[in-house]
This record gives structure tokens, sequence and C-alpha cells, in this order.
């Protein structure tokens, strides 16, 4: 299976290589749900707050004449990074019935 085109930013933090997998195994799956998908942007950061939930993860999933973005937090970024793939699939989802029912 051909990796979906992720591209990583990380605001004042090094992410660490289990990260970076975790997030692009999540990506790739998102292809499963619409194939038109063209690249990713996924930026990571986090959020001066005492608050525990202070991991941010913004995804922009490039399609053809779009830009769908979401953008969750919570106590880690594994968990942001999962509440945004999910609503994501929700969304590509959508967007796949709609372009079939053209």
């Amino acid at each position: 299976m051909q990796r979906m085109k992720v591209n990583m930013q990380s605001v004042n933090f090094t992410v660490d290589r289990k990260l970076v997998d975790f997030i692009q195994r999540k990506m790739d799956k998102l292809e499963n749900y619409y194939d038109k998908v063209i690249d990713a942007d996924v930026y990571l950061k986090v959020e001066n707050t005492s608050a525990k939930e202070n991991k941010i993860a913004e995804i922009r999933v490039n399609i053809p004449g779009d830009d769908i973005m979401v953008k969750k937090q919570c106590k880690t970024f594994e968990e942001a990074v999962d509440e945004a793939t999910s609503t994501l699939q929700r969304v590509l989802l959508k967007r796949k019935e709609k372009v079939r029912a053209h």
C-alpha cells in the first residue's frame, strides 16, 4: 500500500519516532475511506496552560478542490490524533457519498 504524504510540524518540541509512526499509520487508514487524498499536514503543539488536556493536534487533509481541517485538544498527542482522524473518517465518508451521488 502506498503511504500518504504527511507533513508533520511540531511547535517547541521534537516528535519522537513512535509518535511519527503512529500518526502515519492513522493517516494511511484514511485512504480506505476516501482514495483521492492528495496529502496531509499535521501540526502538533503544547498549549501553555495548567490544564491536563494541553496537547493539540491539527490535521489538514488536501483533497481535490478542498481542504478539510480538524483540530483536537487532549491529554496526549495520540489521543488528539486518534480523535482527529476519527472525525476526518466521517467527513471523508460523507464527501465520498456526495461525490458518488453526482
